[in-house]
């Protein structure tokens, strides 16, 4: 009797150890899930209301930008203007989008004043006609007011870090129409190989609810359209070919990044005045622009994305669109990167599909894809990119483009302060910044 009631004894206090430890944790989880529940909604809704306006004031600036045609003789005034706009506001020196990363790993802060100055100066960009795109922008929106947010709300520096990547995903998805690519590629970019999944529920939330804010106020999300035909049935003989492509996009990619950095360091070693540099380079832009006489380079050029896809491009167009780009950001004039390489990619895609043997409108989606992927270093969030752009489409197909674009685009980059922690061919740590 006396052994028995030992044991019950013993299991009763097992018992109440393991109710208490579950209480706790459970109890503790739950508070934690309803407090970014709270703050995802209401990051998702104030930055999604914010991009939506941006995106909405890029599109009245490109539709006045192609009435009045003479607007990108402009681009040497609103490259001063920028300047000492960033100038006057004490923040000549911004590192841009590479501030908004470093930020997530560390305790470095973005300034309130990112958002507007973002906000003004990308729009003057594309009124204008820079060849530059507004992704880039979205992250240095969103990221600025979800970190001042975060303040506003006293979070501490790892729930600052957090909200940052609601505020990219959020500002991501209400500009580009596409929710699940935005909460993945903001967890993903910054460092490779290790995503921050405690951000995954905030993150997905913040971009859900921005990208409905975003429809629900008229907006239209970025598609593409891919007619059944024109993509390839699954054989041994397709998939070499997709494999090609994807090991030559691995290349132009990596062409990207060189060019945008050296170009970069070549106005800055030539032009270490930043009005200097941006009025010579809007001149430089502007002339390029009057030489080609086609308006195809100015702005994001999303309709030469459309047309590569649709199996139209001249061969020449992607390096034209990396020279432009790459002098319009390297001015100082303010965008993003990521839309010019889609074209990058689409009509370089398109205009090599001869020598694959794969139709041109599928090998530009390919090429979309992979030199995003090969640019980014961000093979999930690329995948889910060609879902959501192309309806799942050839899905077999663009996962394989996007590993092989991923293994073989080396360890460049866009993005200076973004990490790649793990090597891309071997298991090892490596924790390196891409090139």
């Amino acid at each position: 009797m006396l052994k028995e009631g030992l044991v019950r004894e013993k299991l009763k206090n097992a018992g109440r150890i393991l109710v208490s430890y579950l209480q706790k944790t459970l109890f503790s989880d739950f508070i934690s899930f309803c407090k970014w529940l709270l703050i995802a909604l209401g990051a998702g809704g104030i930055i999604g209301l914010a991009g939506t306006g941006f995106h909405m004031a890029i599109g009245w600036a490109e539709g006045f930008r192609e009435e009045q045609t003479w607007l990108f003789w402009l681009l040497p005034v609103g490259g001063l203007f920028i300047a000492l706009l960033y100038r006057w506001c004490g923040m000549e020196a911004d590192p841009g989008t590479d501030m908004v990363l470093f930020s997530v790993r560390s305790e470095a802060k973005i300034s309130w004043k990112t958002a507007p100055l973002i906000f003004v100066s990308t729009v003057i960009t594309h009124l204008l006609g820079g060849s530059a795109g507004r992704e880039g922008a979205a992250l240095q929106l969103g990221g600025s007011l979800g970190q001042t947010l975060g303040r506003l709300l006293r979070l501490d520096i790892k729930d600052l870090h957090i909200i940052t990547l609601c505020g990219m995903s959020a500002g991501f998805a209400a500009l580009f129409g596409t929710p699940m690519t935005a909460a993945i590629f903001a967890m993903e970019v910054i460092s490779v190989g290790v995503m921050y999944y405690a951000a995954l529920v905030p993150c997905v939330l913040a971009a859900v609810v921005a990208s409905e804010i975003s429809f629900a106020l008229g907006s239209q999300p970025t598609v593409f359209s891919l007619a059944a035909e024109v993509v390839p049935e699954i054989s041994p003989l397709v998939a070499a070919q997709v494999v090609g492509l994807a090991a030559l996009c691995a290349l132009v990619s990596i062409l990207v990044c060189i060019v945008f950095h050296k170009v970069s360091l070549l106005y800055r070693k030539y032009f270490p005045n930043p009005c200097l540099r941006a009025v010579v380079g809007g001149a430089l832009v502007a002339v390029l622009m009057f030489l080609l006489g086609t308006r195809d380079y100015l702005g994001a050029g999303v309709p030469v994305i459309q047309r590569a896809i649709d199996g139209e491009a001249r061969p020449e167009a992607f390096l034209l669109k990396l020279l432009l780009t790459a002098l319009t950001l390297g001015a100082g004039f303010k965008g993003g990167e990521i839309v010019p390489s889609f074209f990058i990619g689409a009509t370089f895609g398109c205009t090599v599909a001869f020598l694959l043997g794969l139709p041109p409108e599928f090998a530009a989606a390919i090429g979309l894809v992979c030199v995003f992927c090969g640019v980014t270093n961000s093979p999930l969030a690329s995948f889910i990119l060609s879902l959501e752009l192309f309806s799942g489409q050839g899905c077999l197909l663009f996962l394989l483009a996007v590993a092989v674009s991923y293994t073989l685009s080396g360890y460049y980059g866009l993005y200076s302060k973004q990490k790649i922690l793990y090597s891309k061919t071997r298991p090892v740590f490596i924790d390196r910044q891409t090139k």
